[in-house]
């Protein structure tokens, strides 16, 4: 039985990085949960990618736990075979910390770890954001927005904040004396207080103030794509925005207008010609099909002015004053290997699950003259793709999502929080609507100014303050936390090479 103790160690901790994360916050936890899950996996000499698996089991295991909602809610499957796939998920991505745990220890001992592992662990999240379309979702430094490490977001990026927590547990994971272990305290001591440092300084300018508008719908997952539901979902957004007109812009969600835009232009001509008359613009999401081609998109489109001097309505049937959703979600919204995956389950057969991808990177939105970088639900998880279309115009990030496949979870809260970092990280306002929560304002240092409460049908109006300049982050992107840990790692080769030495 003790021998199983350090797997278990391993499993707790990864677990209770969850509560680092929104909506608990705890962002303090991260190191020495994080330093705990390390010194078991060291325990485990022999086993490193065992280790660094049952520790990703638990990090992913309890932090994702809200995919299970979608899946047995709407996936239509029994709760076995749901449970089964959530494990299948969940050891996939255990495969990640598992590899950075199994290179670091296959070439390095363990007092080099806190030179090595940062490398290893940036490498391994590189590879999760992207194999198989990518799934980046928990990445250990969203759990420090609210914390004083938030100040290298807009010049190391989120992974660049991943790589000093890993700095900063691995140097207490290995401590073995008193001395270590202060050595430890002070370096990561030093990391937050040159975070809190580099947050008072900003790195973009004040550019004008807007007042925008953005309307939740709250329509239930299971009448969304119900024909009958149609009327009442559109009726539902006018009569939530007949008291928003008076707006520099109008923002509904993700697919709010639920019929296919060739079908929805009378409806779509009314709601243009009432955006124009005010004054305005109103920017929702809806699904295109081209019935030529087969093709559908999940797009933004812009109604009403495109900018304050139009003297005529900008919208006509596939305009370019729009965005098509590039990221698709697997099995949400493409079905790898579909014609195996869609005759086995309703889960590989949802509404809507046979999208194009857009380009990568597109022009802005323009809407009322104000410029916006869009991204569309899980979107917004890739900051390489997010910096591909902020412009030095771009005034603000939009994103829309709906959430409402996961329920009460703390899915939802998850995704505001990875919002909240790419505003921080290219020093944009973000202007977030969903269909049922969590609708936010949030500022460019990343802080909500007004949100929505949840599972409500409600309208939201807020100053949004555009900002222009360009963060290091957004100049460098990536290039600054691979130097930082290229440096860390050709020392830790140094420092091997001459102990060998002697």
């Amino acid at each position: 039985m003790k021998r199983f103790i350090p797997y278990l160690l391993l499993l707790l901790s990864g677990a209770s990085l969850t509560l680092a994360f929104a909506p608990f916050g705890i962002w303090p936890l991260v190191i020495p949960a994080f330093a705990l899950g390390i010194r078991q996996v060291i325990k485990l000499p022999h086993r490193p990618f065992l280790a660094g698996w049952v520790f990703g089991l638990g990090w992913f295991g309890a932090g994702i736990s809200w995919v299970h909602v979608s899946i047995a809610d709407f996936g239509g499957l029994p709760l076995v075979a749901s449970i089964g796939l959530m494990v299948l998920l969940c050891s996939y991505l255990a495969l990640f910390p598992a590899l950075a745990f199994k290179l670091t220890a296959r070439y390095f001992p363990h007092r080099l770890w806190p030179l090595a592992l940062p490398f290893f662990w940036v490498f391994a999240e590189w590879l999760r954001s992207w194999l198989l379309s990518g799934f980046p979702w928990l990445s250990l430094g969203y759990s420090q927005i609210d914390s004083p490490l938030v100040g290298w977001a807009p010049i190391l990026g989120e992974t660049g904040i991943t790589a000093l927590l890993v700095i900063g547990a691995s140097l207490f994971a290995v401590s073995r004396t008193k001395r270590h272990f202060t050595g430890a305290v002070v370096v990561s001591l030093a990391l937050y207080i040159s975070g809190f440092t580099a947050n008072q300084h900003s790195w973009v300018a004040p550019k004008r103030q807007y007042n925008v508008a953005m309307a939740q719908g709250n329509i239930a997952q299971s009448l969304r794509w119900v024909p009958e539901q149609d009327a009442p979902t559109m009726n539902r957004y006018l009569s939530l925005t007949e008291p928003l007109w008076d707006n520099d812009l109008v923002i509904w969600p993700e697919a709010a207008v639920p019929k296919l835009e060739p079908l929805a232009l009378d409806y779509l001509t009314q709601v243009n010609a009432r955006a124009f008359a005010e004054n305005t613009a109103l920017i929702t999401g809806i699904v295109n099909y081209n019935w030529e081609t087969d093709e559908a998109w999940n797009n933004l489109i812009v109604l009403g002015k495109r900018t304050p001097d139009a003297t005529t309505p900008d919208y006509q049937y596939f305009h370019n004053n729009r965005f098509a959703k590039h990221h698709l979600l697997p099995i949400g919204e493409f079905v790898p290997f579909e014609d195996w995956l869609r005759p086995l389950a309703p889960l590989f057969d949802l509404p809507m699950s046979s999208f194009a991808r857009g380009d990568f990177q597109q022009a802005n939105l323009v809407a009322n003259g104000i410029h916006l970088a869009p991204a569309i639900c899980f979107e917004i998880a890739f900051p390489r793709q997010v910096a591909a279309n902020i412009y030095n115009a771009t005034d603000m990030i939009i994103t829309v999502s709906n959430d409402a496949w996961f329920g009460h979870s703390h899915g939802p809260a998850q995704h505001l929080e990875i919002a909240r970092m790419r505003a921080v990280e290219f020093g944009r306002p973000v202007v977030r609507a969903t269909n049922n929560g969590v609708t936010a304002f949030i500022d460019h240092k990343g802080n909500i100014t007004a949100r929505l409460p949840q599972f409500e049908a409600a309208s939201l109006t807020a100053p949004v303050l555009a900002t222009s300049g360009l963060t290091p982050y957004y100049l460098i992107q990536d290039i600054g936390v691979w130097v930082l840990v290229l440096v860390f790692f050709v020392i830790a080769l140094w420092l091997r090479k001459r102990a060998k030495a002697w």
